[in-house]
């Protein structure tokens, strides 16, 4: 029993003819680029190993939006909320605009009031400044706290009264002096 030195004799021609030449191919293309080879192949390992994770969140999220779509009774119902609240909102705008209106529909009554008593009064020969105020309701004979005038004695005055801001007094570090005259440094 002799083994056969080369295991490819033993088989087929046409094949081990073509074992041969990938042997041969495979062979000169490790040895001429081998380090390029694997040098690419820890590189793309790296880069995968980095993108992994962001990868898998995109995965994520596409199968959470897939998941997400709201079914469109859900949608309807939402749609009618906001159209309720929008309703009522409209609503509350139009009470406070018809209240707006009314309170200038009356200044405007009261203001016209006042320039017909004006006109009245000055036809009349009187001053018109002083019936054209509202009349004052009940007549008190206690004075009221806004009829009373404040004096301006009580307040403090904020600074003494010699003060002036071009003498240079006062206090503060803020006081300016002219600078000196002559060479700027000395020697």
């Amino acid at each position: 029993m002799e083994r056969d030195p080369d295991p490819l004799s033993a088989r087929p021609a046409l094949e081990s003819e073509g074992l041969r030449f990938l042997h041969v191919t495979v062979g000169s293309l490790l040895a001429a680029y081998g380090w390029h080879i694997v040098f690419s192949c820890v590189l793309l390992y790296l880069v995968f190993l980095k993108l992994s994770p962001h990868l898998r969140a995109l995965r994520r999220r596409r199968l959470g939006l897939a998941a997400a779509i709201p079914e469109p009774d859900a949608i309807v119902k939402q749609q009618e909320a906001l159209a309720a609240a929008r309703l009522k909102m409209q609503e509350q705008l139009n009470a406070q605009v018809e209240r707006h209106k009314e309170k200038l529909r009356q200044f405007q009554e009261e203001k016209r009031r006042q320039k017909i008593e004006m006109w009245d009064s000055m036809q009349e020969g009187r001053s018109y400044k002083g019936n054209a105020k509202k009349p004052q309701e009940g007549n008190s004979p206690e004075p009221s706290t806004s009829n009373i005038l404040k004096r301006k004695g009580d307040k403090k005055p904020l600074r003494g009264g010699g003060y002036s801001p071009l003498s240079g007094e006062g206090g503060g570090a803020c006081s300016w002096r002219p600078g000196r005259r002559g060479p700027s440094s000395g020697g």
